[in-house]
């Protein structure tokens, strides 16, 4: 019990250690973008503020009139395309280029583009996603850190752009600029987002979870398989230890047994007690065999499930007297059932069971049934008994090695059984159910033959 206890404090340490880890990393990552969101959201209030001056000191550009008389000039040339006297552009060329020099009315000149990305962008590393818009806050008038493909047409790339900015606006509130050029205000919007790195930080913490609890998952894996290993080993050593001890009484019993069958004339009581002690023998024999398979795979054979539960019964109803208790046992398994088997070992958890049941009836008349069905390819064993049932907080730790509700026992029984039924003919033993004062069932599925 101490070692379980210890084994299972060792992993919920460890268990522990590993998520306060995970926690403190969360923290420290969240903090890290915190101040990279500040920084970012800076270098955009740096370049908007730069913007704003430019049109604050009325410079931001000194071209108005040429792009008036640009304006005008393509109006005329319209005009005289439309009269026929000169070859003119198609109309949407004739848009596009209007729409060309509407755009860059609202630009300022290259020498002041170039301050503000040497001075105040690259310095700072600029990686902010930013996007300017007019006044509407519809219209994208200038980006930066946008892709946008070099393929798609003008008017994808705006609809790319619209969209872009739909999804910043739910990210920051943009950053409205207030313009004054030539005596002509108007208001323009900047939108921005996180950079990538900002978006990789955020998702660093929860592959850091990930791996932490693959981390934990393998390491309670390990730490498992090393304990039942262990354990195991330690019943194979037990197991056979108890074969090899048995074997010197039982060969002394059989010869005195032998001794006694050479008797003259021994009355009838005398001959049916020696038959006793001779199945008793053999009995004893069948253990010995039993404890030796331990640790070894046994031989497998397809057998009747009937007649092995059976001889399991038989033995077990002519011992109930000793036990002092008044005990009904009933046997429904039909002939036909067929099931890979080690007879020996498979009796060997019958037999346990019906003990377990035997134990559990403390007073009165006591009910033990044994039934068995078949559902599809499974082969179902119920043993069912009227006892004092076992407590539902209890249940996990019923095939635990050493647990056991009994003044007197190692409590390695039921987890024995539970190993000959899972690892030597590939079934499971499990409690079906179990109430406090009404009984329990112990459930054996097995394949079929």
């Amino acid at each position: 019990m101490k070692a379980y206890r210890l084994s299972v404090n060792l992993k919920l340490g460890l268990i522990v250690f590993a998520v306060l880890i995970a926690l403190a990393s969360l923290a420290y990552t969240n903090y890290l973008v915190d101040r990279l969101r500040e920084r970012e959201q800076a270098s955009v209030r740096i370049w908007a503020g730069a913007y704003q001056y430019i049109g604050s000191v009325n410079s931001y550009n000194p071209y108005q009139n040429q792009f008036l008389e640009l304006d005008q000039f393509l109006g005329q040339l319209q005009a005289l395309g439309d009269a026929g006297s000169v070859q003119m552009p198609d109309a949407k060329q004739l848009e596009t280029f209007r729409t060309a020099v509407a755009w860059a009315q609202t630009m300022p000149t290259d020498d002041q583009l170039n301050f503000i990305t040497d001075e105040i962008l690259i310095p700072n590393d600029f990686g902010v996603p930013a996007i300017i818009t007019d006044s509407t806050a519809s219209e994208p008038v200038i980006w930066r850190n946008v892709s946008v493909s070099d393929t798609s047409t003008a008017e994808e790339d705006k609809a790319k752009l619209v969209q872009r900015v739909r999804d910043m606006q739910d990210t920051y509130p943009p950053i409205p600029i207030e313009l004054d050029p030539e005596g002509q205000k108007f208001k323009q919007y900047v939108f921005y987002d996180e950079s990538g790195l900002v978006k990789e930080l955020r998702i660093y913490p929860y592959l850091q979870l990930l791996f932490v609890g693959l981390f934990i998952l393998v390491g309670y894996l390990g730490f498992s398989y090393v304990r039942r290993s262990e354990q195991s080993s330690l019943w194979v050593g037990m197991a056979r230890e108890a074969a090899h001890q048995l074997g010197t009484p039982i060969s002394s019993l059989m010869g005195w047994h032998e001794l006694l069958r050479m008797q003259d004339h021994p009355s009838e009581q005398e001959t049916m007690a020696l038959d006793e002690i001779e199945n008793d023998i053999e009995r004893l024999n069948r253990v010995a065999s039993r404890f030796s398979d331990i640790g070894s795979m046994p031989k497998m054979e397809v057998l009747s499930v009937a007649s092995v539960i059976e001889n399991s019964t038989d033995y077990m109803r002519r011992r109930f007297p000793q036990y002092g208790k008044q005990v009904m046992l009933d046997v429904e398994v039909p002939e036909p059932l067929r099931a890979p088997l080690n007879a020996e070992l498979f009796q060997w958890v019958i037999e346990n069971l019906l003990k377990n049941a035997l134990d559990a009836i403390e007073q009165g008349e006591g009910h033990i049934k044994v039934a068995a069905h078949r559902e599809g390819r499974t082969l179902i064993i119920d043993v069912s008994d009227n006892g004092k049932g076992i407590d539902r907080r209890q249940w996990k730790n019923v095939f635990r090695p050493g647990y056991s509700t009994k003044k007197r026992g190692w409590g390695l029984g039921l987890s024995l059984a539970k190993r000959i039924i899972e690892d030597y003919h590939g079934g499971s033993l499990s409690l079906a159910q179990s109430k406090v004062g009404q009984g329990t069932t112990f459930r054996i599925e097995l394949p079929v033959a």
